[in-house]
């Protein structure tokens, strides 16, 4: 999908669930399009980022196109660093049942202005059957490093600035 975009091709071609899904979308954002969405993986694990292998899990997610973790918590605040600047969103979320699943689509509109403006607790969809079920996510504390890291794509963007 992300390929896609950057192609100027209709991501909507590239992946055939995703016509539904922008259709459910739609009916309460209908202002959501290819020039102002973007398309992600996200995985979701109850304490990640334990063991020796924290720096290289956040590129090899990135490379495979993540954008985010959500988690209970993180093992350690290095992982939750590594993702940052790798520019991936490191979520908690608080709710003891998941309110979306395996394969589930998440949609975080106006997700640039809640880090913009320093947002902790993110407006967040899951987008399955047929259906938008609200529920938030929480970023904690961003420093303003943080931050602009994260709005710069990754911390190499940030230093290229």
């Amino acid at each position: 999908v992300q390929r896609a975009l950057m192609k100027g091709e209709n991501p909507l071609e590239a992946l055939e669930a995703l016509q539904d899904v922008v259709d459910i979308i739609h009916g309460q954002y209908p202002n959501v399009s290819d020039e102002n969405v973007g398309f992600g993986s996200t995985i979701f694990a109850e304490k990640p980022g334990d063991g020796s292998a924290r720096e290289q899990a956040a590129s090899c997610q990135k490379v495979l196109g993540g954008w985010a973790n959500i988690a209970r918590e993180y093992a350690t605040k290095r992982y939750r660093s590594n993702l940052m600047n790798w520019g991936m969103l490191p979520f908690l979320i608080k709710e003891e049942e998941l309110p979306f699943s395996n394969l589930d689509f998440i949609f975080l509109p106006g997700i640039r202005q809640e880090i913009e403006t320093g947002c902790e607790e993110v407006k967040a969809f899951a987008v399955k059957d047929g259906r938008m079920e609200a529920f938030s996510l929480h970023l904690g504390e961003l420093t303003k490093r943080e931050k602009d890291i994260i709005l710069a794509g990754c911390l190499i963007n940030y230093n290229a600035v």
